[in-house]
């Protein structure tokens, strides 16, 4: 099977590291730097890593008194439990870390301020829509949402139990667009009953481009600065169709991205948090595809 070869990510610094991984084995893309090292530990939902990771780098370019900064960009779910139980089982490797700063959509900070966890989040960045993440040369010619109906083509979506927030915003799109268009999308009222939909099992923003490319998918349906990112790095494997925003309240969609301290946030927490809500940061969110909403 076709695995991609993932660029790496990371805040460290240049400096040279040992490595050792097998892809399809013992690859763990999603969490990144030394949670032992780090004076500022950031837990993230993973859908906008991408420009995550440079507004990072760029905090650490501004403050290098920080040192090492470690950040996950899983789901919220393991997050969710590495922080209420402290560790998190991943294969064989165990992790045990604390986080200063939570980004994620604003439901599941809720529950964290819920816990006595957070006492306040603020509204950080908004997503641009869905699109189609297609192979390259579109060989079923796939366009518009109206080809999700063809019964030639199989569609990858994030799985409804493990990514709740994003199968949930992914359905009501595709819904909306298809109501809008006249198209049949009913097979997206039994998903699990259907044989037109391959199911990621929880890391969607990994799984959808390698069920693309391998072939077990036609097309998937990610968000659109998703979509961006791997035809920027995968630019020979993908190319993606953009779909128009559905208009709307797209807040309870999973479309909207808060940030807000755990606890008091330790010694860099509320100057990261602060430094998210620069003009710098949202440039470099909107050069990935992403929009600013408003500031603490």
């Amino acid at each position: 099977m076709k695995t991609l070869n993932w660029p790496e990510e990371g805040v460290w610094d240049d400096a040279p590291v040992d490595t050792w991984s097998a892809p399809g084995s013992n690859r763990i893309l999603d969490f990144h730097g030394d949670p032992q090292a780090a004076q500022l530990v950031v837990f993230s939902d993973g859908n906008h890593h991408m420009a995550l990771m440079p507004s990072l780098r760029l905090f650490k370019e501004r403050f290098p008194q920080v040192g090492d900064i470690f950040y996950a960009t899983t789901p919220p779910g393991p997050i969710l439990r590495l922080l209420r139980h402290g560790r998190l089982k991943i294969g064989n490797f165990v992790l045990s870390a604390v986080p200063h700063l939570f980004v994620s959509p604003s439901h599941v900070l809720d529950t964290l301020v819920a816990e006595g966890r957070m006492t306040a989040h603020w509204p950080f960045m908004r997503n641009r829509g869905i699109a189609l993440l297609v192979p390259a040369g579109n060989p079923k010619g796939i366009n518009w949402v109206g080809d999700l109906a063809r019964a030639d083509v199989r569609l990858f979506l994030s799985h409804p139990k493990t990514e709740t927030v994003s199968y949930q915003g992914y359905v009501a799109a595709l819904k909306t667009l298809g109501a809008r268009a006249a198209v049949d999308l009913t097979f997206l009222d039994a998903p699990q009953d259907s044989a037109k939909i391959c199911f990621g099992m929880a890391i969607h923003h990994r799984e959808a481009p390698e069920a693309v490319a391998a072939g077990l998918a036609d097309v998937a349906v990610v968000y659109y600065h998703l979509a961006l990112r791997y035809v920027r790095i995968f630019p020979d494997v993908f190319e993606m169709i953009k779909l128009e925003a559905p208009a709307g309240d797209m807040e309870n969609s999973g479309t909207s991205i808060h940030a807000g301290l755990i606890g008091d946030g330790g010694q860099w927490g509320r100057a990261c948090l602060d430094f998210l809500f620069t003009p710098e940061v949202a440039e470099i969110y909107a050069a990935h595809g992403l929009d600013a909403i408003a500031n603490p």
